[in-house]
């Protein structure tokens, strides 16, 4: 069954009585080489376990489950699993979940996978909730042996930006905390069915085993990197003035001089070890003003 077949892919939802729903971000992949790139770019060893979140009609799960032990894979979309029974019917390591990914227990569904072997990640994710589901991914704080997306091509390049470069922002350092993005391949908006409105990239995440920079704080970390680049018009110390009220500017300015940033210097100039830094160095200031304000 050639589900990479444009035609082929009208026509199985055709015999199901089923629309594209824009609404769950239904654009499928209609390239096989892409595909199978996908599939390859997930694990290295056959001996592994594969979360596919958004499978829509099959296509990349039957790639994923001839090059690998074992696929779970996560549908929203209720009126898709029955397409998933009959394109997937020949693929026996295969679990389809009828569930949302933002609202799934991830360590309790992967819990005997993970205990297996191996557990990568693969998706090709709606454009309007990747920054939830990447986030909630890394969050998870599970061993994942890799997570390789489909994204936006302009998510994607936040997502491999370096301090400094445009693209660059709260996503690129949040995600830098947790591990490196790499870009793997560019996707053409013409090869989906329906043709969405921008192209793509995929991405593949791989995750630290030791982080390089640990906060001191990692609320505090991210509280500093929300600041920074909620703003991202104003300098660094007008930035942070307003995220941190209680230090007020003059301490702010202070803080960057010691670690001897301009006063024009602006948050997408730092990476995630000088995050780290400055997130450390508020955290002191925010306890020193607490307890000034106790005396």
């Amino acid at each position: 069954m050639n589900l990479w077949d444009p035609k082929t892919v009208r026509q199985v939802m055709t015999m199901f009585g089923l629309n594209f729903r824009r609404e769950f971000g239904q654009n499928f992949l209609t390239d096989p080489e892409v595909i199978d790139a996908i599939a390859d770019a997930c694990h290295p060893e056959a001996d592994c376990t594969v979360l596919e979140i958004g499978p829509g009609i099959g296509t990349l799960t039957r790639s994923l489950a001839a090059r690998y032990r074992q696929v779970i894979a996560l549908e929203i979309d209720r009126s898709l699993i029955p397409v998933l029974r009959y394109t997937l019917e020949d693929c026996p390591n295969v679990t389809v979940v009828n569930e949302d990914v933002m609202q799934t227990d991830l360590a309790a569904l992967l819990e005997d996978a993970f205990r297996a072997g191996p557990v990568a990640v693969c998706a090709n994710l709606p454009y309007y909730i990747t920054t939830p589901i990447l986030m909630k991914l890394l969050e998870s704080r599970l061993p994942f042996a890799g997570i390789t997306v489909m994204v936006q091509a302009e998510v994607a390049d936040r997502l491999c930006a370096g301090a400094g470069e445009k693209a660059y922002g709260a996503i690129t350092v949040a995600l830098n905390y947790y591990g490196s993005a790499q870009e793997i391949l560019f996707v053409p908006a013409d090869r989906f069915v329906p043709a969405p409105k921008v192209n793509s990239k995929v991405t593949k995440i791989t995750l630290w085993r030791e982080k390089p920079f640990v906060p001191k704080d990692e609320e505090m970390l991210f509280r500093t990197v929300r600041a920074a680049f909620g703003q991202r018009r104003k300098t660094l110390a007008n930035a942070l003035a307003a995220g941190f009220p209680e230090l007020g500017k003059e301490r702010i300015t202070q803080i960057l001089a010691g670690m001897e940033l301009p006063p024009d210097i602006r948050g997408e100039r730092l990476d995630i070890g000088r995050f780290t830094e400055l997130s450390d160095r508020l955290l002191q200031a925010c306890g020193e003003t607490e307890q000034e304000d106790r005396e």
